[in-house]
Order: C-alpha cells, then sequence, then structure tokens
C-alpha cells in the first residue's frame, strides 16, 4: 500500500472543489436533505457525519449528478450539478457502499472494466492497473475471483478503481462499512495520502472516531447540518456541558450513584470507567468523588476531559431536539 500514483489530481490548487447553497432533496413529502450550505477547498478532507437515514448518501449523490436536488444549487470542479452532471461524472471518482465490484470478475478483470469505463488512455492502463495492485495489496491475487476477497481488500480494490482517472475529487460513501479497524486505519492512511497529493476527498461515515482524520466535518441529523467545523473547533467551542471521566470500583453499580448528583444530565459505561455529561455549571469532580466514596465506592480518578466528537455530536442533537428547531451552524 505504500506506492502511489505519480500524479493523482489535474485541478488547479486553490479554490473551493464543492460548493452548495440551500442544497434540498425531497421525496414526496420527506425532506431528505434540507437546506445544506457548505464549502469544500481543494486538497481537504471533508467529513460527512452522522447517524445512518441522516442523509448523507442522499447528498453524495447529488453532488455526484446521480440525483436532481429539489432546491438549491451546487458546483463540483466548478461544474453546475444541475445542468452538467455527465461532465461532473468525468471529473469525480466515486465508491458506493457496496464497493460497485463484480465479483465474479477476477481482480485484474475489475481494473480493467472500470479501466474502459473511465476511458483511461490506453497507454496508461498498464501503469494505472499496477498502481492498484499495489495500493490494495493485491499483486499476488490478481487472478483472484473478486467474490473471494476479504472485506478490507474489497474495499481497497474498489477505491483503486475509483481513481484509475485519476479525478481531482473523490466522493466516499460509507467506505469503510462492515470491515475490521485494521483494515479502516489502512484505508485511511491511502486517503491521507491522497490529500497530501491534492487530491480532494469528501468522505461519508456514521463512524466518529473516523472524523479525527478529517481536515474538517460537518455534522448531518435529519437532514440538517447541524454543525461543521475542525475537529478541535467542535470539541472545544460547541460542547457547552463537561464530559467527566470517572474511575471506580463497579462502574456499572456506581452509575445510579453519578446520575443521581446534581448536575449530571448523562452517565453512560466507557470502558472500564464511566463518562458523565454534566451542565456547564454543575457537577464538579469533588462532588462526583464525594458522593461515590459515600456510598461505598472505592474512586480513583475523578476529572473533566475534552469531549469526543460522539459527545458533541450527542449533545448538540439533544439540544435540537429539546428546541425543536435546527441548531445554529458553526462553519471554519
Amino acid at each position: 500500500m505504500s506506492a502511489s500514483p505519480a500524479k493523482e489530481a489535474t485541478a488547479p490548487p486553490g479554490g473551493n472543489a464543492v460548493a452548495i447553497k440551500d442544497l434540498e432533496k425531497r421525496f414526496g413529502n420527506f425532506v431528505a436533505v434540507n437546506r445544506i450550505s457548505l464549502e469544500v477547498k481543494r486538497g481537504e478532507v471533508f467529513g460527512f457525519l452522522g447517524p445512518n437515514g441522516a442523509g448523507k448518501s442522499t447528498t453524495i449523490r447529488m453532488l455526484c449528478g446521480l440525483l436532481v436536488p429539489t432546491a438549491g444549487s451546487g458546483t463540483v470542479d466548478g461544474l453546475d450539478i444541475r445542468h452538467q452532471q455527465e461532465k461532473i461524472k468525468e471529473r469525480i471518482g466515486y465508491m458506493s457502499q457496496r464497493f460497485s465490484l463484480y465479483e465474479d470478475l477476477t481482480v485484474e478483470e475489475n481494473i480493467d472494466f472500470y479501466s474502459g469505463i473511465y476511458q483511461v488512455a490506453l497507454e496508461k492502463r498498464d501503469d494505472r492497473k499496477n498502481w492498484v495492485l499495489s495500493m490494495a495489496g493485491l499483486a499476488e491475487r490478481r487472478k483472484s475471483p473478486t467474490g473471494t476477497l476479504s472485506g478490507g481488500w474489497k474495499q481497497r480494490l474498489a477505491l483503486g478503481c475509483a481513481l484509475l482517472h485519476e479525478p481531482p475529487i473523490v466522493f466516499l460513501d460509507e467506505p469503510t462499512s462492515g470491515v475490521d479497524p485494521i483494515s479502516r486505519r489502512q484505508f485511511w492512511d491511502v486517503i491521507n495520502e491522497l490529500s497530501t497529493r491534492g487530491v480532494t476527498v469528501f468522505v461519508t461515515t456514521h463512524y466518529m472516531d473516523e472524523a479525527e482524520y478529517c481536515d474538517r466535518i460537518a455534522l448531518i441529523y435529519r437532514g440538517e447540518m447541524i454543525a461543521c467545523g475542525t475537529p478541535g473547533v467542535l470539541k472545544h467551542q460547541l460542547m457547552q456541558d463537561k464530559v467527566l471521566e470517572i474511575v471506580c470500583d463497579r462502574p456499572q453499580d456506581a452509575m445510579e450513584v453519578v446520575a443521581r448528583v446534581g448536575g449530571i444530565k448523562e452517565v453512560a459505561l466507557f470502558g472500564r470507567g464511566l463518562h458523565a455529561v454534566a451542565m456547564p455549571d454543575g457537577a464538579e469532580p469533588g462532588a462526583v468523588r464525594a458522593a461515590l466514596e459515600a456510598q461505598g465506592f472505592p474512586t480513583r480518578r475523578v476529572e473533566r476531559i475534552t469531549p469526543s466528537l460522539e459527545d458533541v455530536f450527542v449533545s448538540l442533537i439533544e439540544a435540537r431536539d429539546r428546541a425543536g428547531q435546527p441548531q445554529t451552524a458553526v462553519n471554519r
């Protein structure tokens, strides 16, 4: 997986690779995407995060020219998503959730097939094929039926096929869903390498930990963008509640004690300890420790920690649900 193409992007540096304004998609009375606006810079790894059914795939299909928006506007590589869908398809790589591979073909036959689909120049096809085989770690399995590969290998092969024509922008829709953690990490190594070569990567995922690998992320909930920014901005500026890490004896039994401390909103098991979410002006670490020890739970540590992106996301969607209205999005 260490080999890299000699050239990955042909688009000029600078500017926006993707720009959308008030993008909306309705299916009858159902609003799948509700007036989303954002910009993605060239060479950026942009994460589009949210639970299943949040509108991520619908958005990415509009950007790839596969669905026509109900309202709003947008450009991909400077091309209009309403009127220049076919030109957009020539300028992007797209990897769907289902890998888009033909399992009855061999690894090499899949690469040859997609080389033809993407109209890779004949004189470049051998070089591009060798790059895909090297990147995916499949040089020794080039004659194997694709259906016999593990999920991680299929994933990297699908990515390689999406990159055969050296597009400046790549859309990856839930690319790591259903594969093992090691394969997920290796896949992100490839994404980061693409970014260093100027390729813009727009990736959807419901794995919150993967957001740490992105330059910026947008959080999507029920078709709406509820926040957008760098992981650092989201964790340090949007999370008003405090997160306390608690290490004590019998943490599962201790949850009830912690939940009764004034200002605690939520308690959950986290590894061998607990994470508690507290209101900004309540439940200091000392009060939690005192409550636990008074009830016979020896406590080794109670301290405030930087929230995870999952903590931020849960806090934002709970606030949105309580208000019954969209959050004000932060975009930095």
